[in-house]
């Protein structure tokens, strides 16, 4: 056993150099955001555009080493940047986007909103041209996240079935009179879901929704008609401009190209940063599996404004956690969803390799040797980083087949989605057709995560669902609604013989077409969660945990953390299907539950969440839950429980390492 606090046991991470060769001396590449078309690139006369820049990158990789430097200013994108194989180092070369020195250069996906005009006086709502067409799901007022018009509603003054919604409280028919009603939406917060649907027309006392999303929204768990959480759950009706009544609330209307918003009363939207963003998606790195982009570094930028429009189709969003959704028709849909799939069924678990994963507005796949190193990821109207995800989740390329990947030093915040995602949800993200499909060695270290997910509130700071040998070291996470870090996917169901449980009748899922019983193991292994700070998570959903793990995942260690800021939450939570796991040496302060072991005991006595150790931890509230039992091999050892701050002082050792390591951050 690790002794308890080792002053060195961080050294394997932190002291751990790869000398790379000598470097050529790079030809540099100069671009300013004032630059001109007739531009060559040099300092005396830059690019005047990121696109002329990669052109000339291209003419130039082959052989040598290649800088683009960017002067200070912001860089407005009409499309998304892809990134090919040709855009790469060649021959063991590199090539760098990087700021020019003391700049703070900007990648936008978006526009400022200027030209206001006063439109109702007594409400204090002023109007802007935006452009007919325009339709963003955010909108970002001096950096930060204003709320799109919308109301709570009691659930109880509605009943919900499978062609749509009643109104039972007189009180909301006004909602019939209401204009625009099919860009109108529901949303439910439940137990670990943010589902969203889209109105199509409200006829009297019956709202009717939009269809697949409304279908898709009620099988599953935490369905929108009966989620985990009861009364407890929250409902939303947004998107008009009649719930437009607090300060700082917005409106966009995409016939007459009109963004409306409500500033505190007194002022005008003159003299703030408004930003409404444009793109869905700012960056895109893919070449193929047999072609990968390689070896490039984004250093001292910001990417910034963007805004994925999925949930507003007929699609909604069938959120079913962290950033996964169902989309399109199901096969054998049940005939009373409500009632035979509001706790799984054939239908819903067929689904499970299918889920679809939110497109992030920086995505890589098909690509190695990608660095990100002291960038901003800000303003962003959806997950930020996807890192090897699902094919649909990619604007190019095939999805996953990402390795090598490095994010350091970096910023991620405010965002509408979660910081960053690893791995995707399919057949090929757990068990790759061809090795090169594999997601691989990716390094998250040194980086600050605040205020995440304030959009799509049921997405982890960080996922990771299938990937070898990821590390997450010594990153600060903070103000998530959601968890903090999450490793794992799957439930256990694709590891080696699967997971018992789901072979019930009830379950069934190993009775639907495509999913089978594996022999051989996940790619899921050697994840280390090493050296966070993880604090004020868990916000909003009672599920998950500040640190959460699921499925089998050898050599996995989650060490050295401090947790802290949790009223209620769950410090580290193994969920089902976790094997593996070593939990040591960690800080909990705050928290309901220190650890949670969801060993599945409803479905004893087969053995499904066991071989993980929890020792030499130290905790000042809550208790260890679960089945920590020779009979499943899991065990607790020499865990200290602590009063108050009273923290001895190898703990007090391991909070000071903890979190980011002053190396270089994203200012």
């Amino acid at each position: 056993m690790p002794a308890r606090g080792a002053p060195n046991s961080e050294d394997a991470f932190a002291n751990v150099q790869i000398s790379p060769r000598p470097e050529a001396e790079p030809v540099v590449l100069h671009v300013a955001s004032i630059g001109a078309e007739t531009g060559d690139g040099s300092a005396a006369r830059p690019f005047g555009t990121l696109v002329q820049a990669q052109a000339a990158v291209r003419r130039l990789n082959r052989d040598r080493p290649v800088t683009v430097q960017l002067a200070d200013g912001v860089y407005s994108l009409a499309a998304p940047l892809h990134f090919g194989a040709e855009d790469g180092g060649h021959a063991g070369h590199i090539v760098r986007w990087e700021a020019a020195p003391g700049a703070k250069p900007t990648l936008s996906g978006g526009s400022i909103v200027q030209g206001w005009t006063l439109a109702d006086r007594d409400r204090n709502i002023w109007t802007a041209s935006i452009g007919k067409g325009s339709d963003p799901r955010q909108l970002w007022v001096d950096g930060r996240l204003a709320h799109r018009a919308a109301v709570e509603a009691p659930r109880s003054a509605f009943a919900f079935f499978d062609w749509g919604i009643q109104i039972v409280d007189p009180a909301w028919r006004f909602l019939a009179a209401l204009p625009d009603q099919s860009r109108m939406e529901v949303e439910n917060t439940g137990f670990f879901t943010d589902r969203r649907a889209v109105i199509d027309r409200i006829e009297g006392d019956r709202i009717l929704l939009k269809q697949a999303g409304w279908r898709n929204n009620l099988i599953g768990y935490d369905t929108f008609a009966k989620p985990v959480s009861g009364n407890k759950a929250r409902f939303f009706i947004a998107n008009a401009l009649a719930f437009m009544r607090a300060a700082g609330e917005w409106y966009a209307d995409p016939a007459k190209g009109l963004l409306y918003y409500k500033p505190q009363d007194g002022h005008s939207p003159e003299g703030h940063e408004i930003v409404v963003p444009r793109l869905e998606a700012l960056i895109t790195i893919a070449g193929s599996a047999e072609a990968p982009v390689s070896d490039v570094v984004f250093e001292g930028l910001a990417f910034r404004h963007t805004s994925w429009r999925g949930p507003s189709s007929a699609e909604g969003y069938a959120s079913q956690q962290s950033g996964s959704y169902l989309a399109g028709d199901i096969a054998n849909y049940p005939a009373d969803p409500i009632r035979d799939c509001s706790w799984g069924c054939a239908a819903f678990e067929a689904q499970r390799n299918h889920w679809r994963q939110q497109p992030a507005a920086v995505q890589i796949s098909a690509a190695r040797r990608i660095t990100f190193r002291n960038v901003t990821f800000a303003q962003l109207g959806q997950i930020a980083l996807g890192i090897g995800n699902n094919p649909e989740a990619n604007v190019r390329g095939p999805g996953l087949a990402a390795q090598s990947i490095e994010v350091n030093g970096s910023r991620f915040g405010p965002l509408a989605g979660g910081a960053i995602m690893v791995g995707g949800t399919t057949v090929d993200a757990h068990h790759p057709s061809r090795p090169d499909l594999a997601v691989r060695d990716i390094l998250i270290r040194n980086n600050h995560i605040e205020t995440v997910s304030q959009d799509y509130r049921e997405q982890a700071a960080i996922l990771v669902t299938y990937a070898s040998a990821t590390l997450i070291l010594h990153n600060d996470v903070s103000d998530a609604p959601y968890d903090g870090v999450d490793v794992g996917w799957g439930w256990g169901t694709n590891d080696p013989g699967g997971n018992t449980a789901y072979m019930t009748r009830a379950r069934g899922y190993y009775d639907q077409p495509g999913n089978r019983i594996y022999g051989t193991p996940t790619i899921l292994r050697d994840t280390a969660i090493f050296g966070n700070r993880v604090h004020g998570v868990k916000r909003w959903f009672p599920d998950g945990g500040a640190i959460y793990h699921l499925s089998a995942d050898p050599g996995a260690l989650i060490a050295e953390n401090h947790i802290y800021d949790v009223p209620g939450g769950i410090g580290v939570y193994l969920d089902e299907g976790s094997r593996y796991v070593t939990v040591r040496n960690n800080v909990i302060d705050g928290v309901g539950l220190w650890v949670n072991l969801n060993a599945q005991d409803d479905a004893r006595p087969r053995r499904t969440n066991l071989d993980n150790i929890a020792s030499g931890n130290w905790f000042n509230s809550g208790k260890a839950n679960g089945n920590w039992s020779t009979y499943l091999n899991n065990h607790l050892a020499d865990n200290i429980a602590v009063n108050g701050q009273a923290w001895p002082p190898e703990a007090r050792a391991v909070i000071a390492r903890a979190g980011v390591q002053m190396d270089g951050i994203a200012p």
